[in-house]
Protein backbone atom coordinates (compact mmCIF):
# COMPACT_ATOMS: atom_id res chain seq x y z
CA UNK A 1 0.00 0.00 0.00
CA UNK A 2 1.49 3.33 -0.94
CA UNK A 3 1.49 6.10 1.56
CA UNK A 4 -0.58 8.30 1.92
CA UNK A 5 0.01 12.04 0.65
CA UNK A 6 1.66 14.51 2.86
CA UNK A 7 -1.51 16.76 4.31
CA UNK A 8 -0.87 19.87 5.50
CA UNK A 9 -1.48 20.86 9.77
CA UNK A 10 -1.97 24.26 8.66
CA UNK A 11 -2.47 26.94 6.31
CA UNK A 12 -0.34 30.16 6.01
CA UNK A 13 -0.24 32.28 9.60
CA UNK A 14 -1.65 35.94 9.35
CA UNK A 15 0.62 38.33 9.73
CA UNK A 16 0.66 39.09 13.67
CA UNK A 17 -0.38 42.38 14.77
CA UNK A 18 2.28 44.92 15.23
CA UNK A 19 4.67 43.15 12.98
CA UNK A 20 6.98 45.49 11.06
CA UNK A 21 7.01 45.28 7.50
CA UNK A 22 10.03 44.40 5.67
CA UNK A 23 11.31 46.55 2.76
CA UNK A 24 9.34 46.10 -0.16
CA UNK A 25 10.93 43.27 -2.80
CA UNK A 26 12.32 41.95 0.42
CA UNK A 27 10.76 39.03 2.61
CA UNK A 28 11.54 38.14 6.20
CA UNK A 29 12.89 34.38 6.86
CA UNK A 30 13.67 32.15 9.24
CA UNK A 31 14.85 28.47 9.49
CA UNK A 32 12.14 25.77 8.69
CA UNK A 33 12.47 24.40 12.10
CA UNK A 34 11.93 27.44 14.09
CA UNK A 35 8.74 28.28 12.01
CA UNK A 36 7.90 24.78 12.76
CA UNK A 37 8.09 25.69 16.36
CA UNK A 38 6.59 28.67 16.04
CA UNK A 39 3.22 27.48 14.42
CA UNK A 40 3.06 24.94 17.17
CA UNK A 41 3.74 21.58 15.37
CA UNK A 42 6.54 20.49 17.22
CA UNK A 43 9.53 21.12 18.78
CA UNK A 44 12.74 22.16 16.99
CA UNK A 45 14.38 18.98 17.35
CA UNK A 46 11.15 17.43 16.14
CA UNK A 47 10.80 19.23 13.34
CA UNK A 48 15.00 18.57 12.89
CA UNK A 49 14.11 14.53 12.98
CA UNK A 50 10.79 15.15 10.75
CA UNK A 51 13.17 17.03 7.91
CA UNK A 52 16.01 14.12 8.21
CA UNK A 53 13.22 11.45 7.47
CA UNK A 54 12.23 13.32 4.80
CA UNK A 55 8.37 13.79 6.15
CA UNK A 56 8.22 17.82 5.19
CA UNK A 57 7.51 19.36 2.58
CA UNK A 58 7.62 23.51 1.62
CA UNK A 59 5.26 25.21 -1.38
CA UNK A 60 5.53 21.25 -2.13
CA UNK A 61 8.86 19.87 -2.34
CA UNK A 62 10.51 18.07 0.22
CA UNK A 63 12.85 20.08 2.51
CA UNK A 64 16.37 20.07 2.68
CA UNK A 65 17.97 20.71 7.10
CA UNK A 66 18.37 24.04 7.31
CA UNK A 67 15.93 25.56 4.90
CA UNK A 68 14.99 29.22 5.45
CA UNK A 69 11.52 30.19 5.01
CA UNK A 70 8.96 32.89 4.86
CA UNK A 71 5.53 33.05 6.55
CA UNK A 72 3.76 32.87 2.99
CA UNK A 73 5.33 30.05 2.68
CA UNK A 74 3.45 26.52 2.47
CA UNK A 75 4.42 23.39 4.55
CA UNK A 76 3.18 20.16 4.77
CA UNK A 77 3.92 17.41 7.08
CA UNK A 78 3.66 13.40 6.39
CA UNK A 79 0.94 11.67 8.58
CA UNK A 80 3.96 9.25 9.45
CA UNK A 81 4.97 12.26 11.56
CA UNK A 82 1.24 13.04 13.19
CA UNK A 83 1.53 9.14 14.12
CA UNK A 84 4.91 9.39 16.00
CA UNK A 85 3.74 12.52 17.91
CA UNK A 86 0.30 10.90 18.67
CA UNK A 87 2.56 8.14 20.54
CA UNK A 88 4.27 10.60 22.67
CA UNK A 89 3.53 11.28 26.36
CA UNK A 90 2.82 13.42 29.23
CA UNK A 91 3.15 12.91 32.70
CA UNK A 92 2.36 14.69 36.04
CA UNK A 93 4.26 14.00 38.83
CA UNK A 94 4.08 14.98 42.43
CA UNK A 95 7.47 15.52 43.23
CA UNK A 96 8.40 14.62 46.84
CA UNK A 97 10.90 16.53 48.43
CA UNK A 98 14.60 15.57 48.25
CA UNK A 99 14.37 15.32 44.10
CA UNK A 100 15.72 17.29 41.63
CA UNK A 101 13.46 18.10 38.93
CA UNK A 102 16.15 17.75 36.12
CA UNK A 103 19.89 15.91 35.80
CA UNK A 104 20.89 14.39 39.30
CA UNK A 105 22.92 16.62 41.31
CA UNK A 106 24.85 16.30 44.20
CA UNK A 107 24.16 13.23 45.04
CA UNK A 108 20.28 13.48 44.67
CA UNK A 109 17.99 11.80 42.31
CA UNK A 110 16.24 13.46 39.37
CA UNK A 111 12.53 13.65 39.49
CA UNK A 112 12.28 10.85 36.68
CA UNK A 113 13.32 7.60 38.77
CA UNK A 114 9.87 7.72 40.09
CA UNK A 115 8.47 7.21 36.69
CA UNK A 116 7.96 3.45 37.26
CA UNK A 117 4.45 1.07 36.95
CA UNK A 118 4.76 0.37 40.85
CA UNK A 119 4.40 4.08 41.19
CA UNK A 120 1.75 4.92 39.01
CA UNK A 121 -1.71 6.62 40.67
CA UNK A 122 -4.26 3.97 40.91
CA UNK A 123 -6.82 6.45 40.31
CA UNK A 124 -5.54 7.21 37.05
CA UNK A 125 -7.83 6.59 34.63
CA UNK A 126 -6.39 7.49 30.90
CA UNK A 127 -6.11 5.05 28.51
CA UNK A 128 -2.71 4.15 28.43
CA UNK A 129 -0.30 1.40 29.61
CA UNK A 130 3.13 1.92 30.54
CA UNK A 131 6.51 1.22 28.62
CA UNK A 132 10.09 1.56 28.75
CA UNK A 133 9.83 3.98 25.38
CA UNK A 134 7.81 6.54 27.31
CA UNK A 135 11.14 7.37 29.29
CA UNK A 136 13.25 8.09 25.82
CA UNK A 137 13.42 12.03 25.68
CA UNK A 138 10.89 12.40 28.89
CA UNK A 139 11.97 15.81 30.51
CA UNK A 140 10.55 18.66 32.84
CA UNK A 141 8.64 21.12 31.19
CA UNK A 142 9.67 23.72 34.12
CA UNK A 143 11.62 23.71 37.65
CA UNK A 144 10.32 22.68 41.09
CA UNK A 145 13.23 22.66 43.51
CA UNK A 146 14.62 20.05 45.81
CA UNK A 147 13.19 21.97 48.59
CA UNK A 148 9.31 21.80 46.81
CA UNK A 149 6.68 19.54 46.26
CA UNK A 150 3.94 19.47 44.01
CA UNK A 151 2.88 19.52 40.59
CA UNK A 152 6.38 18.43 38.22
CA UNK A 153 5.03 18.01 33.90
CA UNK A 154 7.36 15.72 32.49
CA UNK A 155 6.88 15.04 28.44
CA UNK A 156 8.16 13.79 25.42
CA UNK A 157 6.22 15.99 23.18
CA UNK A 158 7.75 19.33 22.36
CA UNK A 159 4.51 21.41 21.74
CA UNK A 160 4.15 20.85 25.41
CA UNK A 161 7.36 21.84 26.46
CA UNK A 162 7.47 25.35 24.18
CA UNK A 163 3.60 26.07 25.39
CA UNK A 164 4.67 25.57 29.07
CA UNK A 165 8.05 26.72 29.14
CA UNK A 166 8.75 28.15 25.71
CA UNK A 167 10.62 31.98 25.45
CA UNK A 168 7.25 33.69 24.90
CA UNK A 169 4.70 31.46 27.20
CA UNK A 170 3.03 33.41 30.22
CA UNK A 171 1.48 30.09 31.21
CA UNK A 172 0.03 30.42 34.86
CA UNK A 173 1.49 28.58 38.09
CA UNK A 174 -0.20 28.29 41.07
CA UNK A 175 1.69 27.47 44.62
CA UNK A 176 0.61 27.07 47.99
CA UNK A 177 3.37 28.96 50.55
CA UNK A 178 3.77 28.43 53.97
CA UNK A 179 6.05 31.12 55.59
CA UNK A 180 7.10 32.26 59.09
CA UNK A 181 7.69 36.06 59.49
CA UNK A 182 11.11 37.16 60.00
CA UNK A 183 10.04 41.05 61.41
CA UNK A 184 11.19 44.26 59.64
CA UNK A 185 13.34 46.49 62.07
CA UNK A 186 13.40 48.91 59.26
CA UNK A 187 13.36 49.47 55.14
CA UNK A 188 16.55 50.49 53.60
CA UNK A 189 16.62 53.35 51.12
CA UNK A 190 17.86 50.82 48.77
CA UNK A 191 14.39 49.56 47.73
CA UNK A 192 13.86 46.44 48.13
CA UNK A 193 16.89 45.60 50.78
CA UNK A 194 15.39 44.89 54.15
CA UNK A 195 17.07 44.06 57.33
CA UNK A 196 15.22 41.66 59.17
CA UNK A 197 15.56 40.68 63.14
CA UNK A 198 16.91 36.81 64.18
CA UNK A 199 15.89 34.10 62.78
CA UNK A 200 14.78 32.92 66.40
CA UNK A 201 12.46 35.66 67.13
CA UNK A 202 10.34 34.81 64.14
CA UNK A 203 6.61 34.39 64.15
CA UNK A 204 5.35 31.02 63.01
CA UNK A 205 1.87 31.12 63.97
CA UNK A 206 -0.65 33.60 62.59
CA UNK A 207 1.45 35.68 60.09
CA UNK A 208 -1.04 37.41 58.42
CA UNK A 209 -2.17 39.64 61.35
CA UNK A 210 1.71 41.00 62.23
CA UNK A 211 2.67 40.86 58.13
CA UNK A 212 2.19 44.46 56.66
CA UNK A 213 -0.30 45.02 54.12
CA UNK A 214 2.69 47.20 52.35
CA UNK A 215 4.86 44.43 52.01
CA UNK A 216 1.95 42.01 50.89
CA UNK A 217 1.91 44.91 47.39
CA UNK A 218 4.73 44.38 47.06
CA UNK A 219 5.00 40.90 46.78
CA UNK A 220 2.19 41.42 44.01
CA UNK A 221 4.51 43.87 42.39
CA UNK A 222 7.57 45.97 43.27
CA UNK A 223 10.26 43.91 43.12
CA UNK A 224 13.45 43.06 41.57
CA UNK A 225 15.56 40.00 40.86
CA UNK A 226 19.21 39.81 39.54
CA UNK A 227 18.76 43.41 38.35
CA UNK A 228 14.87 42.45 36.18
CA UNK A 229 11.99 43.70 37.94
CA UNK A 230 9.34 40.87 38.18
CA UNK A 231 6.19 40.75 36.49
CA UNK A 232 2.91 41.55 38.60
CA UNK A 233 1.99 38.53 40.48
CA UNK A 234 -1.62 37.27 42.19
CA UNK A 235 -0.67 37.21 45.57
CA UNK A 236 -3.01 36.52 48.64
CA UNK A 237 -3.90 34.82 52.29
CA UNK A 238 -4.79 31.34 51.79
CA UNK A 239 -5.09 31.34 55.78
CA UNK A 240 -2.66 32.99 58.74
CA UNK A 241 -0.18 31.15 57.77
CA UNK A 242 0.10 29.94 53.98
CA UNK A 243 0.29 32.56 51.00
CA UNK A 244 -1.43 31.20 47.31
CA UNK A 245 1.06 32.93 45.08
CA UNK A 246 0.04 32.72 41.09
CA UNK A 247 3.39 33.86 38.49
CA UNK A 248 3.88 33.99 35.34
CA UNK A 249 7.22 33.85 35.05
CA UNK A 250 9.82 31.11 36.67
CA UNK A 251 13.20 32.42 37.72
CA UNK A 252 15.19 30.27 39.74
CA UNK A 253 14.06 29.93 43.50
CA UNK A 254 11.61 32.98 42.77
CA UNK A 255 9.11 32.61 45.26
CA UNK A 256 11.61 32.10 48.12
CA UNK A 257 13.68 34.64 47.06
CA UNK A 258 10.91 37.35 46.90
CA UNK A 259 9.97 35.86 50.43
CA UNK A 260 13.17 37.09 51.72
CA UNK A 261 13.01 40.44 50.31
CA UNK A 262 9.99 40.97 53.00
CA UNK A 263 11.04 39.78 55.76
CA UNK A 264 9.50 36.53 55.27
CA UNK A 265 11.01 32.76 54.91
CA UNK A 266 9.23 29.75 53.40
CA UNK A 267 8.94 26.99 55.11
CA UNK A 268 6.63 25.00 52.81
CA UNK A 269 6.01 25.23 49.00
CA UNK A 270 4.03 23.33 46.96
CA UNK A 271 2.60 23.56 43.28
CA UNK A 272 -0.89 22.90 42.64
CA UNK A 273 -1.58 24.06 38.98
CA UNK A 274 0.01 24.73 35.79
CA UNK A 275 -2.54 26.29 33.49
CA UNK A 276 -5.55 24.66 34.09
CA UNK A 277 -4.18 21.28 35.01
CA UNK A 278 -4.90 21.02 38.95
CA UNK A 279 -2.01 18.40 41.36
CA UNK A 280 -5.39 17.23 42.13
CA UNK A 281 -5.29 14.13 44.76
CA UNK A 282 -2.28 13.13 43.42
CA UNK A 283 -0.68 11.49 46.35
CA UNK A 284 3.02 12.30 46.48
CA UNK A 285 5.92 10.36 44.76
CA UNK A 286 3.15 9.40 42.03
CA UNK A 287 2.70 10.01 38.50
CA UNK A 288 -0.41 9.59 36.00
CA UNK A 289 -0.89 10.45 32.55
CA UNK A 290 -1.99 13.47 31.02
CA UNK A 291 -5.52 12.73 30.00
CA UNK A 292 -6.15 13.08 25.89
CA UNK A 293 -8.82 15.82 27.05
CA UNK A 294 -6.67 17.60 28.96
CA UNK A 295 -5.08 21.11 27.96
CA UNK A 296 -2.95 23.74 29.81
Amino acid sequence: MKDSPATPLFRRAPKPAGAVATPEGTRATSRLNKRMAELGLCSRREADDWIAQGWVKVNGEVAPMGLQVTSSDRIAVDPKAQGKQATQVTILLNKPIGYVSGQAEDGHEPAVVLIQPQNRWRDDNARFFFNGSQLRGLAPAGRLDIDSTGLLVMTQDGRVARQLIGEDSVMEKEYLVRVAYLGLNQLDPNPGQLTRIDDDDRVTSNVQAVFPPAMLARLRHGLSLDGQALKPAKVEWQNPEQLRFVLTEGKKRQIRRMCELVGLKVVGLKRVRIGKVMLGNLPVGQWRYLAPHERF
